[in-house]
């Protein structure tokens, strides 16, 4: 069975972009790559403007000039299109679930001011409900879609690394460095000394699977600006999470780490789900 990754469509800027990254990992993981849109009307779309009874051929028409522009950039995998209607983020992780899709990507417009805490976008809401990776990709944020660095921040909690094998097989497809960051945020020496003994079983990992690394020790407050901070110094392509993370006082009021960064990175977000282990990492 081919792996598959699969990219929510709405036709819009933001998620041709997110498209686009999908089709650079398609190709580099030989998968193939389902489009999925949604019909569930929205007032100010442009797609929504069109006659309901003529609105599903028009989709068609757009997926037919997608695979005919991109199908070329994936030699190995199959590029095609799956229509559903219902809500969007549920029907995003059931053609998911039925494909055995590996990996998620999709476009976000993000969030600001009072919006974060009442608002939850598509993207946030497919995190929520999918045990798969997901990669979102702010709306705006066109960045080199071939993956060279990628940061990944570890802190004292267990499930901090459950990202790494994800995001070793990722480095590994696109020969890619990983930046691991050492997220100091507490003074007691019994989780700073958890944090340094978990950083250094990363180490050995990526050691064993041949990708090169960094490692840098971070003291901060706040882990989602320190974890933005350096992936824009270094000119990164990807930040990977956890979306449960530590929460530290200054972040409470920003809501969950996993959220902030998925609104607010400049920068493309791989998000692990806390149950996820990736089989295969090591070959």
């Amino acid at each position: 069975m081919n792996k598959v990754i699969l990219s929510g469509i709405d036709f819009s800027d933001c998620s041709i972009n997110a498209l686009e990254h999908a089709l650079i990992i398609a190709a580099k993981a030989e998968a193939d790559l389902t489009m999925v849109w949604v019909n569930r009307p929205v007032s100010g779309k442009e797609i929504y403007q069109i006659n309901q009874e003529n609105i599903v051929s028009e989709v068609i028409k757009r997926f037919d000039a997608l695979i005919e522009k991109y199908q070329p950039s994936l030699p190995a995998g199959k590029l095609n299109y799956v229509i559903r209607k219902g809500r969007v983020y549920r029907e995003i992780v059931d053609v998911a679930n039925e494909l055995d899709a590996f990996l998620i990507v999709v476009g976000t417009h993000g969030a600001s001011g009072f919006e974060e805490f009442w608002i939850g976008s598509n993207a946030n809401r497919i995190i929520a409900a999918t045990h798969r990776p997901v990669i979102s990709i702010r709306g705006g944020v066109f960045i080199h879609k071939d993956l060279q660095k990628i940061v990944m921040p570890i802190d004292s909690t267990v499930e901090s690394r459950q990202k790494v094998p994800m995001t070793t097989l990722l480095a590994k497809y696109f020969n890619a460095e990983i930046h691991v960051l050492a997220m100091f945020t507490s003074p007691f020496e019994s989780v700073r000394s958890m944090i340094r003994e978990y950083v250094a079983q990363t180490e050995r990992y990526l050691l064993e699977n041949g990708i090169k690394h960094y490692v840098e020790h971070v003291e901060t407050d706040n882990i989602t600006n320190a974890t933005i901070d350096y992936a824009i110094k270094i000119d990164a392509n990807l930040i990977s999470i956890m979306d449960e993370q530590e929460s530290a006082a200054a972040n409470l009021w920003l809501g969950p780490y996993a959220q902030q960064m998925i609104n607010h990175s400049p920068i493309p977000v791989l998000c692990i789900h806390a149950r996820d282990f990736i089989a295969g990492a090591n070959t």
